[in-house]
Order: C-alpha cells, then sequence, then structure tokens
C-alpha cells in the first residue's frame, strides 16, 4: 500500500530527528559546559519546532486517511495505532506552545540544577510557575474539555487515568505503611563503612552493567546529577552517580538504568527507528529497571555473588557474612531521597508526588505553596521534617523538565514488576542457584524473550498481561515484599 510505505518513510525520518533531540538532552546532563544552558535552550526549541511540524504534517493525516480500512498485519497495524496517537495529541497542541514548553524546560533544568545546590526554592519558583502555566496550557489543548492529569498521563502509560492509580495506590499504600512500621521497631542492619574509591566504583558499576546483558558496544556509561537512561536500537546510552560513602547508590543506580538500556536494546531489530521501535510505555519501563534492580539485584542470592566481588574490589569494608551484607544492601531507614530509598518505603515517596503534581494541574495547589505542602505531606507520611529543599521539593529533576504525569509510572513499574517476578520465578525455578553465581542470563532471557523484544507492538497492560499470565495488580508485588523483608527483619 503505497500510503502506508510512505507514511513509514516519512517517520523514519521523523524518528531519527527525534534521536538527535535525544541527544542534545543527553549531552546537557553530563557534559555540556554550564554556561552554554541558554544558546542548548534555543537548540532544544528549533528542534522540537521540526519534530513539532513532522508530527502534526498535513500529509501524515492525508496517509492516514488513505490507509484507514486498509488491511494490514499485526505489526502494521501496531505502526499504524503508535503513529495515528502520536498525530493525533500532536496536532492538538500549537507550533509555537510546542516550542516554547521545549525553551522554557530546558532553562528550568539549568535553574533547578543552580537552586538544589543552593538550597533556594524561591529562586527556582518562579520559572518553575512558566512551566506549569504551559503544561497547564498544553494539558488543556489535549484534554477537550476532559481532565488535564488524565490528559498528561497519556504520554507516559497510554490507558489509564489519575483515577485508575488512585485505586492502586490506594490499595498498596496501606500494606506499605503497615510494613514499614513493623520493620522500623526492629533493629537496623550495621552498614557498610569507609570511603569507596570514585574509580573503582564505576569500574566495578561496568562489570555489573555487563553481568546484566547492557551491551557497551553499543552504549556508554557516564556521571549525571540525576541518573538516566537515554537512546534505543543501537546507541543506548546511562548515566550513574558516585558517592564515595555509599557505593550502593552507584551500584544500584547502574543496575536500575541498565534495565531501561536493556529493554532499548532488546527490542526486535525489525524496529529500528520506527513507532514500535522504543518502549510501549514509562510504566512498562519502569519494570524493567525495578526487577533488574530489586527482585534480581537486590536478592539473597546475587547479593552473595555481589558480596564477593565487593571484597576482592575494596577489602574489608566492614561486613562479614554475605547475610550481612544482604541485610545491608535491603536496609530500610529514615531518609528523604526517592531514588535513594528502600524497597517498602519508596512508593510512599511516590505517591506525595502523585498527589501533589496532581493538585498543580487542577489549580488546587499553587507554586508559591509547593514547597509548603511537601514538606508537610512528608512529615505526615515519614514522621519527621524536611531538613532542607534539595532533600525535598527540589530533589527531582522531573518537573523542571515538564515531565507532569511520568511519577506515577515509577510505582506502576514497581506493581508491573511484581506481577513479572511471579511469572519468572515459576518459569525458572532454579534461578537463585544461578544468581548466586553472577549469571543472570535466564532471568533477563526471559523477560527479553517474554517482554522486551515487542517494543511498542502491544498496549502497556497487554504486554504486561501476556508475559506475567494475570492482569496488573498489586498483590505480588506486596507478598514479595512482605516475604522478603520478614525474613530481613524476623517479623
Amino acid at each position: 500500500m503505497k500510503a502506508f510505505d510512505d507514511l513509514l518513510a516519512f517517520d523514519h525520518t521523523t524518528q531519527a530527528l527525534g534521536q538527535v533531540a535525544g541527544r542534545l538532552g543527553w549531552d546537557q546532563e553530563t557534559m555540556m559546559p554550564r554556561g552554554a544552558a541558554a544558546q542548548r535552550g534555543e537548540e532544544m526549541a528549533a528542534m522540537e519546532s521540526v519534530l513539532h511540524a513532522r508530527r502534526t504534517d498535513p500529509q501524515v493525516g492525508e496517509w492516514l486517511a488513505a490507509i484507514e480500512g486498509g488491511v494490514l498485519d499485526q505489526v502494521g497495524a501496531a505502526k499504524l495505532r503508535e503513529i495515528k496517537r502520536s498525530y493525533d495529541r500532536a496536532s492538538k497542541v500549537p507550533a509555537d506552545l510546542a516550542a516554547q514548553i521545549a525553551r522554557v524546560t530546558s532553562t528550568a533544568q539549568g535553574k533547578w540544577a543552580e537552586a538544589r545546590e543552593a538550597d533556594d526554592y524561591k529562586a527556582f519558583a518562579p520559572v518553575l510557575e512558566e512551566v506549569v502555566t504551559l503544561k497547564r496550557e498544553e494539558g488543556a489543548a489535549l484534554a477537550n474539555g476532559g481532565d488535564l492529569y488524565d490528559a498528561m498521563l497519556e504520554d507516559y502509560e497510554p490507558g489509564t487515568t489519575g483515577a485508575d492509580l488512585e485505586a492502586m495506590f490506594g490499595a498498596l499504600r496501606p500494606a506499605l505503611t503497615s510494613l514499614r512500621a513493623a520493620i522500623l521497631e526492629r533493629p537496623a542492619p550495621d552498614g557498610v563503612t569507609g570511603t569507596f574509591d570514585d574509580v573503582v566504583q564505576l569500574r566495578l558499576s561496568t562489570l555489573l552493567a555487563k553481568t546484566f546483558g547492557y551491551d557497551m558496544g553499543h552504549g556508554r556509561i557516564d556521571k549525571a546529577v540525576h541518573p538516566f537512561s537515554s537512546g534505543s536500537g543501537t546507541d543506548v546510552r546511562i548515566t550513574t552517580r558516585i558517592n564515595p560513602e555509599d557505593p550502593f547508590n552507584c551500584f544500584y543506580s547502574t543496575i536500575h538504568e541498565v534495565g531501561h538500556a536493556c529493554y532499548e536494546q532488546n527490542i526486535d531489530d525489525a524496529y529500528l527507528m520506527t513507532a514500535l521501535g522504543r518502549g510501549v510505555s514509562m510504566g512498562v519501563h519502569e519494570s524493567q529497571s525495578r526487577i533488574y534492580e530489586n527482585q534480581l539485584g537486590r536478592s539473597r542470592a546475587f547479593t552473595g555473588w555481589l558480596y564477593g566481588q565487593m571484597r576482592d574490589a575494596f577489602g574489608d569494608f566492614g561486613i562479614e557474612s554475605e547475610d550481612a551484607f544482604f541485610a545491608a544492601v535491603n536496609t530500610v531507614s529514615k531518609g528523604y531521597i526517592r531514588t535513594k530509598a528502600d524497597e517498602v518505603q519508596y512508593n510512599l515517596h511516590v505517591l506525595l508526588r502523585f498527589d501533589l503534581e496532581r493538585a498543580l494541574m487542577s489549580g488546587d495547589l499553587s507554586v508559591n505553596d509547593l514547597e509548603a505542602a511537601w514538606n508537610d505531606r512528608f512529615e505526615a507520611d515519614f514522621g519527621y521534617a524536611v531538613d532542607k529543599p534539595s532533600n525535598g521539593v527540589l530533589q527531582d529533576v522531573h518537573w523542571s523538565v515538564g515531565l507532569f504525569g511520568y511519577f506515577p509510572t515509577y510505582s506502576l513499574g514497581n506493581v508491573y514488576a511484581g506481577c513479572l517476578h511471579e511469572a519468572l520465578r515459576a518459569a525458572v525455578p532454579d534461578l537463585d542457584a544461578q544468581l548466586a553465581q553472577g549469571d543472570t542470563s535466564a532471568a533477563t532471557t526471559w523477560l527479553r524473550d517474554n517482554l522486551q523484544t515487542h517494543g511498542s507492538l502491544y498496549e502497556p497492560r497487554e504486554v504486561i498481561e501476556r508475559a506475567s499470565g494475570r492482569s496488573p495488580g498489586p498483590e505480588p508485588l506486596v507478598a514479595y515484599l512482605r516475604d522478603k523483608f520478614a525474613g530481613i527483619y524476623r517479623l
């Protein structure tokens, strides 16, 4: 069908340009001189203008109309679905608004980094107000009179709504708070002691990345303030961060981002530079990073292997047994930072953000009141006060770059990971014996074959149901957490 072939050829170039725009963002986070921020904002705005023009080109609409009713195979129909979804959404957003959002968020990212370093929320609030105003305008254009926040969620988790997430999180919260309360009554395990050389941490991080299947021939590891994964296909890059007193932050940030990266690297080569050549949603993406990091990377079997690697790399660091090391890796303790939170408390950090950003988008919460609202909610949920903005409202980059609707996909990904882990354990009964040898191949191959290779072929919920054999729900995650931490803390 000529119209379909022409549409795919056009989309191929659009996908390639999108990768270029992504590389600009990667460079901004890793290597760009700080003084280049304003110019980079103009560059990003120019790229967004080009991409928006292509995504809303009337010719795309004409091709879609010509194809409508035609007979396509499963892959062709899925490509058409994804292109049409992108076209329909992009067409609702005026080009000047899309460019302005790209310009302002690029500038806001730099101002966020400066404010975070200075612990000064008031310095960041004016540009965040601009971002929120622009995103609400975008949300209104997308929603067509419906819920703004639901419209934003479509960018990250197609097919879900704020009400869906509220119901799921409402079922998750009491189980987590109950488990957290029981754990914090017990003595905390001993942690690592000493300092851990940056170069050695990065060397061991590279070993971990390869151990989990990351292809360094088509990727690289760099340092960034906020770890992330970027790219797809044959160029997928990750970042990590270093704390000389906390090597777990580096190692598990790396494994987490490798989960994202392997998803992108393992998508069927036939989908490269097409609408199917990327992860289908951020919730599904997060399921991969979380199952790599937690159910595999923090398991008793794998931490036994990692303990030996760390002893070889660093010598004595104050922990004398594999069981004690397993407990140290999985310590539940008070803390402010979402990305450093343990499995039990992590989702409580996410639910805080989910509620606050919904309130921002609805207009129930102002930017000027956001810091106080954050601090009040944190103290109510965690029982102690935020000590400084960099440990509170300024700790995450997401809002500065306009990613409203992104945060809840972290917890949704944890729920998905619980379902996948349950199915993986049934499919690979000797998984622990393999992980104890530092061999993740059976697990990563199962995830590749059952989920990652499909890219965006299936809708988010469908790909999870196909892989796990069940409808997504919090029950497997809650059961996994209770079992694991009851053993560690002798509950």
